[in-house]
């Protein structure tokens, strides 16, 4: 017997499984799966081509990767499940916002794959999450802004401090 498989190459639905919506889907594969390198079985996606753009990059993919953490509580994962899924998210933001070092972190970490075999493996799938999960939720997205506007600001403040020592011509 032949197993069906989802968009992202992943067996669609076993017995513990629950039903992953296709929109959701094609964000993971977009952000994290959409070219193959020829003669490989090798991906990546949006989301190392956009973090070459030094943290505008990074921080506009999470927000993305943030709608995928919503749809863990709207899929009924348990809260630690959900912070497993924020640190898959951080980790790619902040490791990812290294220049160099970042670029080819975000060729191999598929913090969206991740995040969606998470929801996938252990949501229950008994419908809308419960106002404690939103509200976990808002306040881990919320610790992760603040994350991402930190990174921004040291960065700022780096850029300020090449230039201002630098001796005019």
């Amino acid at each position: 017997m032949e197993e069906t498989r989802g968009v992202l190459g992943l067996p669609k639905k076993q017995h513990s499984q629950v039903e992953i919506e296709e929109g959701l889907e094609n964000l993971a594969r977009y952000l994290d799966g959409l070219f193959r390198i020829p003669g490989t079985s090798w991906r990546f996606g949006l989301d190392a081509i956009i973090g070459l753009i030094p943290n505008v990059g990074d921080t506009l993919t999470s927000f993305a990767s943030f709608y995928i953490l919503l749809a863990g509580a709207r899929y009924g994962v348990s809260k630690i499940t959900l912070l497993r899924m924020a640190f898959n998210i951080g980790l790619d933001y902040v490791v990812g916002s290294i220049p160099f070092i970042g670029d080819a972190f975000d060729f191999f970490w598929k913090s969206n794959q991740q995040n969606m075999d998470l929801i996938r493996t252990r949501a229950t799938g008994k419908g809308e999450g419960k106002t404690s999960d939103y509200i976990f939720i808002f306040g881990i997205i919320g610790v992760l802004i603040l994350l991402l506007i930190g990174s921004i600001i040291a960065s700022a403040a780096i850029l300020y401090y090449i230039f201002s020592s630098m001796p005019l011509v």
